[in-house]
């Protein structure tokens, strides 16, 4: 049911591609493979290889995440998809929710009313704030991000208090911003320079019923979804508390059996990690709110590229439909290149155009060639080197093939005779073993000339193998630069590795399930009356064990 989603995605960044790199490593290995990929020189660096020296705002980050991209002629660094064009007080500005909004507002970009609150001012002078500025309203730290600490859609002083106690308490952060709650559909949207280069649609995590099965079932089947989605797959819908009063809330539970096309939201946040669905919208959203969001990182000084985060009340006219919640000069970009619904957006090649104008027209074969982004970090993840330089891409026209060689072929000096060789001529690929006598070797390259002649390479041997017969085929799916040898796949067959694969994957599936079904019991438990009731014994027994330990 969720297979009938059309979504056209960019043919050379596919799952495949982008395995090694998750989460916040996606938008920098995307936006590095891209300008890698057109010939620029690509380098990453560890925090203490002192290029933070030459962009401080960039901070404390992980290693591997600073990267560079060179031409003949000039250098830019980058932090995942931020650039060092992007200035450090549009850097300052950007992280503080409130400074942003003060930008805004002379720039006449609409926003939502509200106020800040530093340190040390009361519940109670926040609560009549909120009195005069009139509910529903939204609660939200200053300096957060991911949306945590947001809390929308807060209707009474009970609940604003109780949101302030654990934004300020539990979450210990304590300058707040309080705004009015404007309901409506929210858009991320990316913007480079005087181009929308992608929009998308930020939708709560939700479920669409068909008539046949259980809400938990469409879960699992909406989960089954995003696992093969590279962006989503760790972004899976929990079956939490917050989800179960939504259910509770339409009169349904979890073995309910919704009618075919009825929505049921789960969440209040449209944050892909919590299971909202990146829809793209970037053809259909109307030119005035493309022109809001061009207003709003013009409106930065210093900021030429970003995220621009806007809430739509479609119930309203176009022209007063619109207000900007945020900005982010280092906008995740994961949603859109991989989104649930619509096509793709390729907002890499958008940024690398900015950078390195020169490079637009660079014609290559992209989607056939990438690098292997864990195999790179290596050295900088066990701190073996400051800094890696990745191998030269290759540019232009780009030819493979796929070679099966039969006989007594799986010897390690035969294997590495084919490696060298293949490197010798500036050829990538890999070896599989396919049987105990059969071996797979694929080839890519520029020269077409080398590429076809390689099958002789690979017959003419004597002392190495005992080659019977080379045949033939073309290839068409990526590969990676380099060349490596499948040891571990040697002296075993393929079906008996798929048996293996599918063993482990139907006891991964029973252990989620399982997992699922506990958490599922422990929120019913939580949610009891007799949970509730028994509450003041379990802090009284803790007490006694508190002293106890003393």
């Amino acid at each position: 049911m969720w297979n009938n989603q059309q979504v056209i995605s960019l043919p050379h960044l596919t799952n495949e591609i982008v395995r090694g790199a998750r989460k916040t490593k996606l938008c920098a290995y995307a936006v590095a493979l891209e300008g890698w990929r057109r010939g620029l020189t690509l380098k990453w660096y560890t925090i203490d290889s002192g290029k933070f020296d030459e962009m401080i705002t960039f901070g404390v980050n992980p290693p591997g995440r600073l990267f560079s991209l060179s031409s003949e002629t000039e250098t830019h660094y980058f932090f995942r998809t931020r650039g060092d064009k992007v200035t450090d007080e549009a850097v300052e500005i950007g992280s503080d929710k409130n400074e942003t909004k003060n930008y805004l507002e002379r720039a006449n970009v609409p926003v939502p009313q509200g106020e800040e609150f530093l340190e040390g001012t009361t519940s109670d002078d926040i609560i009549a704030y909120a009195e005069n500025l009139g509910y529903p309203l939204v609660l939200k730290p200053t300096n957060g991000s991911l949306g945590n600490g947001v809390i929308t859609n807060i209707k009474s002083a009970n609940e604003l208090e109780k949101a302030i106690d654990y934004v300020r308490n539990t979450l210990e952060y304590e300058e707040l911003i309080l705004e009015q709650y404007m309901p409506g559909e929210e858009y991320r949207v990316y913007v480079v320079e005087d181009q929308v280069v992608a929009a998308y649609n930020r939708l709560p995590a939700n479920i669409i019923g068909d008539g046949e099965h259980t809400i938990e079932e469409l879960i699992e089947f909406k989960n089954d979804q995003r696992r093969k989605n590279a962006r989503l797959f760790s972004c899976l819908i929990e079956i939490d508390q917050e989800t179960l009063e939504f259910i509770d809330s339409t009169g349904y539970d979890l073995a309910s059996v919704p009618k075919k096309g009825e929505k049921i939201l789960l969440k209040e946040k449209t944050n892909v990690s919590a299971g909202g669905d990146p829809v793209d919208v970037t053809d259909e959203i109307p030119e005035e709110f493309k022109r809001i969001a061009i207003d709003a990182v013009k409106a930065i000084p210093g900021l030429y590229h970003g995220g621009v985060d806007i809430i739509v009340d479609l119930n309203k006219p176009v022209n007063q439909a619109a207000v900007v919640i945020e900005l982010n000069p280092t906008a995740q970009i994961g949603g859109i290149l991989f989104p649930m619904r619509g096509r793709a957006r390729d907002i890499p090649s958008a940024i690398v155009d900015y950078y390195f104008p020169e490079t637009k027209d660079v014609q290559t074969d992209r989607e056939k060639i990438y690098f292997d982004f864990n195999t790179v970090l290596g050295p900088l993840q066990n701190r073996s080197g400051e800094e890696v330089e990745v191998a030269p891409a290759l540019v232009g026209e780009i030819y493979q093939k796929r070679y099966i060689v039969t006989g007594k072929v799986n010897r390690i000096r035969y294997h590495r005779y084919i490696k060298y060789s293949a490197l010798d001529l500036n050829l990538s690929g890999y070896i599989t073993t396919l049987a105990e006598d059969e071996i797979e070797v694929i080839v890519a390259g520029t020269d077409k000339s080398i590429v076809n002649r390689f099958k002789h390479l690979l017959a003419e041997v004597e002392d190495i193998a005992d080659v019977k017969k080379v045949t033939e085929e073309n290839f068409y799916q990526p590969v990676k630069i380099g060349f490596e040898i499948n040891e571990e796949m040697e002296n075993v067959g393929r079906k008996n590795i798929d048996t293996v694969i599918k063993r482990y994957e139907k006891e991964l599936h029973k252990m989620r399930k399982d997992k699922r079904r506990l958490e599922k019991e422990i929120v019913k438990i939580k949610l009891s009356r007799s949970w509730k009731m028994t509450a003041p014994l379990r802090v009284f027994g803790k007490g006694i064990e508190a002293k106890k330990i003393k």
